[in-house]
C-alpha cells in the first residue's frame, strides 16, 4: 500500500490527471466551435445547414436498402482534429521547446574551459614538452652532459680516441 501511495502522490501522476481533465474540457470547447461555427459555414457552401448533412453519398446495399457515406461528418472531425493539434502545438509544444533551448544555452554558456577535457593534440604536445625538459642537459653540471662518441676508425688522423 505504501508503494501505491508514493506512486499516486508523485508529481507526474497528478500532472497527468490535471492534463486529462483540462483536455476533456478543451475538447468540449473545440467540439462546440466546430459544430456551431465551422460546420454551418462549410455546410452553407454545399447548400446544407450543417457540414454533417453535406457531402452525403447514398449507395445501395445487398439487402435492397441504402447506406449513407457521410463525408461531411468526416471533414468536420478532421477540422476538429486540426484545431486541437494547432492549439496544442502553439500553446504547449512551441513554448516548451523555446524554454528548453534557452535552458541548454544557459548551461552551455556557464561551462568553464576547465570542464572541457584537453584534446589528444594538446596532451601529446604537453608530453613532448615535458620529455624535452627532462632530456635537456643541466647547465653547470657535468653529470647530465651528453656522452662524446669516439671515432672507431683506426686509420683516422686522430686515432681511436679522437684528437690528442
Amino acid at each position: 500500500m505504501k508503494g501505491f501511495k508514493e506512486f499516486i502522490l508523485r508529481g507526474n501522476v497528478i500532472d497527468l490527471a490535471v492534463a486529462v481533465v483540462i483536455g476533456a474540457a478543451f475538447t468540449a470547447i473545440v467540439t462546440s466551435l466546430v459544430t456551431n461555427v465551422f460546420n454551418p459555414l462549410i455546410g452553407a457552401a454545399f447548400n446544407a445547414t450543417m457540414l454533417d448533412e453535406a457531402l452525403i453519398v447514398t449507395i445501395p446495399t445487398l439487402s435492397g436498402g441504402e447506406a449513407q457515406l457521410k463525408f461531411g461528418a468526416v471533414i468536420g472531425s478532421a477540422i476538429q482534429f486540426l484545431i486541437i493539434a494547432a492549439v496544442v502545438y502553439f500553446v504547449l509544444v512551441l513554448p516548451v521547446n523555446n524554454l528548453l533551448k534557452r535552458t541548454f544555452a544557459k548551461q552551455k554558456a556557464e561551462e568553464t574551459p576547465a570542464d572541457v577535457p584537453p584534446t589528444d593534440v594538446e596532451l601529446l604536445s604537453e608530453i613532448r614538452d615535458l620529455l624535452r625538459a627532462q632530456a635537456a642537459p643541466a647547465v653547470g653540471s657535468g653529470s647530465h652532459a651528453a656522452p662524446v662518441l669516439e671515432s672507431r676508425d683506426p686509420h683516422s688522423e686522430n686515432g681511436p680516441l679522437g684528437s690528442r
